[in-house]
């Protein structure tokens, strides 16, 4: 019998991840299918009591379910209830266990770039979900230090006293950090700003910045952004978000089934998909 795997969210026309993940169910003959799924937030407690029901073999979830679902799992990952966040869910014999595959992914999607974070000063910009997640694990990886840059500094603060792990942090306003981007080996940009269809905006100026220093931006649409065409125009390295979505769509497919897939495949999947090369 076909197993079944999903993602759920609202919206969710938009998601590639199914073609992704059936592209891999293919390719290496395991019978299943991924299918989208919109749920409304009214709605998620009685499609999670179905999607059991039906015995689905896991789920990623995506806006605006990805806390919201935690206290319908039976168990949590101490990383994805740290970072109070979850992506990716495992029905394991028939209690299903949420993961947050966000900063990992982002990390893994990282070592193509850079070999290490370990003793760089790092920026990272916005203070929402996916900020949280690249944060808390980047601190893991004992950076020199990692500031926040949000346009409220009190979300940023909180984020800060939030983490659990240690790490040397001091929240900025968004100035302040374009004014010092110059201080930092790596820049993450991890909010929607930028975005088509409003690709003529970036979250800040950067002043100044290394040229050994590695400018990554989030978002995969379009695949170069005004901040990130920016960044290289001053010599900098750069990366766009295709590589944290297929390494996190890499670690979901591996706790699925135990398979971590051909990672050059999905991203070529995907750029086939957005009709484009990487930038």
């Amino acid at each position: 019998m076909k197993k079944l795997f999903a993602v759920i969210g609202d919206p969710i026309g938009h998601s590639m991840s199914p073609v992704m993940h059936n592209d891999l169910f293919s390719f290496y003959q395991i019978d299943a299918t991924y299918v989208p799924f919109q749920v409304k937030s009214e709605d998620l407690q009685d499609v999670m009591k179905g999607l059991k029901a039906m015995g689905v073999g896991g789920f990623n979830v995506t806006v605006p379910h990805k806390s919201a679902i935690i206290p319908f799992l039976d168990e949590v990952d101490e990383l994805a209830a740290r970072i109070g966040a979850v992506n990716t869910v495992v029905n394991e014999n028939g209690r299903l266990k949420g993961y947050n595959t966000d900063g990992p992914g982002f990390l893994e999607g990282l070592k193509t770039h850079i070999s290490t974070v370990a003793g760089k000063k790092v920026l990272i910009i916005g203070a929402g979900g996916a900020a949280r997640a690249i944060y808390f694990t980047l601190a893991k990886e004992k950076p020199l230090a990692i500031d926040m840059a949000n346009r409220t500094i009190e979300k940023a603060e909180q984020l800060i006293a939030d983490c659990p792990y240690t790490v040397s942090s001091t929240a900025l306003s968004l100035a302040e950090a374009g004014k010092n981007s110059g201080e930092y080996d790596l820049i993450v940009q991890t909010t929607l700003i930028g975005m088509a269809p409003k690709t003529a905006e970036q979250p800040l100026q950067l002043s100044s910045i290394k040229n050994q220093s590695l400018i990554c931006d989030i978002i995969y649409n379009p695949l170069a952004t005004k901040f990130l065409t920016a960044a290289k125009e001053k010599g900098a390295s750069v990366q766009n978000g295709i590589d944290m979505f297929v390494y996190q769509g890499a670690l979901a497919f591996e706790k699925w089934t135990g398979v971590f897939p051909d990672v050059q495949r999905m991203r070529a999947n995907v750029l086939k998909q957005l009709g484009g090369n990487p930038c």
